[in-house]
């Protein structure tokens, strides 16, 4: 909101005097649907100014130079450009491309580049985006951001003009493509993008003003790009949250297919889930005996075994084993030991078993671990596990009563025994555990699913509903926020309910807010691939293994339960975050890294590089990775990621991968298979035919539904590639 007793900055007064005095000199003009646009120079800035006439505007600054423009000169626009500008001043040669896209969303894309004069150090550059209001005043527009860049995630803003009434506007900068300045600044994009009312957009980082001046110059004559920024415009501003999330995924849709994507790899998960089980098996960093059973540890060769562990390893293994048609025993031994994690008192397992080292508090439980295990018991028990069922059934009952407890507004951490809160909020943001709603409600259609009793589905709509009104301030940890979107849908097929499905857009929006949509290059991350990771906590500085696959089972749940009234935009996101998914967990595992490229300290722990469990913790800005420890129990990945994206062929010599979903597949042929994905719309999925022993592949033709025969993007012996349309049938046949 615009409140001049709250202050504003010198920049922010100097555009206003600009702007009423008319003293800015036009240097072009450009269309972007009923959007009028020009180019215009001030003092020492060039600015693009995007009106709605009557109903107020944007101000966006493409150049700040420091002593003023010299001369701005017009160039021959390339293919796909409505404007390019070349901008001389003091500190060198800027160079503005203006690119417009209004079939269906209104697009501006914003593009600059500085070639400087001499080595440039770079101790402050302005912000660059103003709301105006009906008389290109900043200081009388009133709206509202929505959502800011949280950390080294996508560099955003999200805000709408409600006075005058201009429209919701999504603010995205490609950070990609800065990665250059980066480096040479030595600087990193924390938090850059948001601002305070009325100045928003992008404050590129600089080094911290002190007594010492910056020493990282950009190099001179060289071209670095200081900004590439898409805005998304639309009308009208939003009535409710969930319409306002709805927005904002089309939103990032639509500045999403704006991006150069980086490419993927192949990476075998087949053979990453037998090395793991190996692992698991023989290792004796793995395991530890209790009672008489196995139990794993959360990290190698340290902490105690707790029931989310387990847990989140026995179901997975279940997956693979169901997959592969053949038990894993050492399944079988985990899951005999989780009876003693049950609490016959309490009527619930437990998160620790009952000799657990006397430096825990045996008592203590964060609010999501009491429903996580439940999850994966739900999901063997779904699958006819007769121990999985019984453990649950005898367990729910206690996860309702601290729902209810709690009023489905769980705090950080309480004590299991009396419900008395140990920890109630984070420092970050000063709120509990505001996704455990979601994971709760999906438990509970868990349980409505084995049983038809109505209480569970009443308890899932009373978790969602008190949900109601956290905005984008949802995300607590990511995984909890998928699996609400995976149980707001559920519960809109369930009961017809539309403001269930609407619900879903609202965990989605938060959840695709705290993603990192660029690819950095910073320190180490120039070893791995981040692109589209989701940081784990609202506040966390790193992406976790285990978050990165439990969203991505939460995710194919979703996409099973959508239909065609799900917004095209959040299916792609959604099919786009499960595809790089499958490229990058593979970095998590310390073999996939050089050492160099490893912490020396872990905090749980060591990192044995021999073995084939993750690492918890990447990082977007390349600090050295596996800080947090070797997490046993994230090794459930490979096998997850296995069971979903591979699948045998009967009587074929080959099986097949695909980096979607395959959503449904029909054997129309002895040597034909129909197989049906539904991902995003122009978007590209990857269909690689493997082969199995030693047998040759066979000759084998991809066509689309509509005939056009697909060439193999990669021809081995071991392994054929194809990229296919991500939405859509393809029929695959072989000889």
């Amino acid at each position: 909101m615009s409140d001049l007793s709250e202050g504003v900055s010198p920049l922010v007064l100097a555009l206003r005097a600009e702007l009423s005095a008319g003293s800015l000199l036009t240097e072009g003009t450009f269309a972007l649907g009923d959007f009028t646009g020009e180019v215009s120079k001030g003092r020492d800035s060039l600015w693009a100014i995007v009106r709605r006439p009557g109903r107020g505007g944007l101000a966006i600054r493409l150049v700040f130079a420091p002593g003023g423009i010299d001369r701005v000169k017009r160039l021959r626009p390339k293919p796909g450009e409505a404007l390019r500008l070349s901008i001389n001043s003091a500190v060198g040669r800027h160079v503005a491309v203006l690119k417009m896209d209004s079939l269906d969303l209104h697009r501006l894309r914003v593009t600059i580049t500085l070639r400087p004069t001499a080595p440039l150090l770079v101790p402050f550059l302005p912000r660059d985006l103003y709301p105006l209001d009906a008389d290109d005043d900043p200081t009388g527009a009133v709206g509202r951001v929505e959502a800011g860049q949280r950390g080294l995630n996508s560099g955003l803003v999200y805000f709408h003009l409600d006075k005058p009434a201009f429209g919701s506007v999504l603010y995205f900068q490609n950070l990609t493509a800065l990665n250059d300045y980066y480096r040479a600044t030595n600087t990193k994009p924390d938090g850059a993008i948001g601002g305070e009312w009325p100045e928003l957009g992008y404050l590129p980082p600089t080094p911290p003003q002190s007594g010492t001046p910056p020493t990282d110059p950009l190099p001179p004559g060289k071209p670095v790009t200081l900004s590439d920024a898409i805005l998304i415009l639309r009308d009208a501003c939003p009535q409710d949250e969930r319409e306002s999330a709805r927005r904002f995924v089309q939103m990032l849709g639509a500045a999403y297919t704006a991006l150069d994507l980086p490419p993927t790899e192949y990476r075998d998960w087949v053979g990453r889930s037998d090395r793991t089980i190996r692992d698991l098996k023989s290792s004796p960093k793995a395991t530890i005996s209790h009672y008489g059973h196995p139990y794993a540890h959360p990290y190698t060769d340290a902490e105690y075994p707790d029931s989310m562990v387990q847990m989140a390893l026995i179901a997975p293994m279940h997956d693979f084993a169901r997959w592969r048609g053949e038990p894993i025993p050492l399944q079988a031994e985990f899951e005999k030991g989780l009876e003693r994690f049950y609490d016959e008192k309490l009527g619930t397992i437990r998160r620790y078993l009952p000799n657990v080292g006397e430096d825990k508090d045996a008592d203590a439980v964060d609010s999501w671990y009491l429903y996580h295990p439940l999850m994966n018991l739900g999901r063997l028990a779904i699958a006819g596990n007769a121990r999985a069922r019984d453990l649950f059934e005898r367990s729910v009952d206690f996860g309702i009563k601290a729902a209810r407890h709690f009023n489905y507004e769980w705090p950080i951490q309480y004590k299991v025994t009396d419900f008395s809160v140990i920890t109630e909020v984070a420092g970050a943001d000063q709120r509990g555990q505001t996704d455990v709603g979601g994971m709760y409600a999906w438990v509970m259609l868990q349980a409505y699913e084995l049983t038809s009793e109505q209480r569970f589905l009443l308890e899932a709509r009373a978790a969602i509903d008190a949900a109601e009104g956290v905005r984008f301030n949802l995300n607590y940890q990511a995984n909890l926020t998928a699996w609400g979107a995976a149980a707001c849908l559920r519960l809109w097929r369930i009961t017809n309910v539309e403001r269930y499905r609407l619900q879903s857009y609202v965990y989605l929006a938060s959840f695709f807010h705290n993603s990192a949509i660029w690819e950095s290059e910073i320190g180490h991350a120039a070893h791995y691939t981040n692109f589209l990771g989701v940081t784990c906590l609202q506040d966390a500085p790193y992406m976790a293994i285990y978050e990165c696959f439990d969203s991505f089972a939460a995710f194919e749940c979703y996409l099973r339960d959508s239909g065609p009234e799900l917004e095209p935009a959040a299916r792609m996101l959604i099919s786009e975050y499960c595809k790089y998914a499958l490229d990058r967990a593979w970095f998590y595992y310390p073999d996939a890294l050089p050492a160099e490229a490893l912490a020396e300290k872990n905090r749980n722990g060591h990192i044995d590089r021999a073995l084939s469990f993750p690492l918890e913790d990447l990082y977007v800005d390349g600090q050295p990775a596996g800080q947090v420890g070797q997490e046993i129990y994230g090794a459930g990945a490979a096998m997850i990621y296995a069971s979903r994206t591979s699948h045998l062929v009967e009587d074929a010599p080959f099986r097949l991968f695909c980096d979607h979903f395959i959503m449904t597949s029909e054997r129309t042929t002895d040597r034909t298979i129909s197989i049906r994905l539904a991902g995003g719309e122009n978007c590209s999925a990857r269909l690689s035919v493997i082969r199995l022993g030693r047998a040759k592949l066979p000759d084998v033709t991809v066509k689309t539904i509509g005939g056009d025969i697909v060439r193999a993007h990669r021809h081995a012996n071991d392994r054929l590639d194809f990229f296919v349309p991500a939405s859509g049938r393809i029929v695959l046949s072989w000889r």
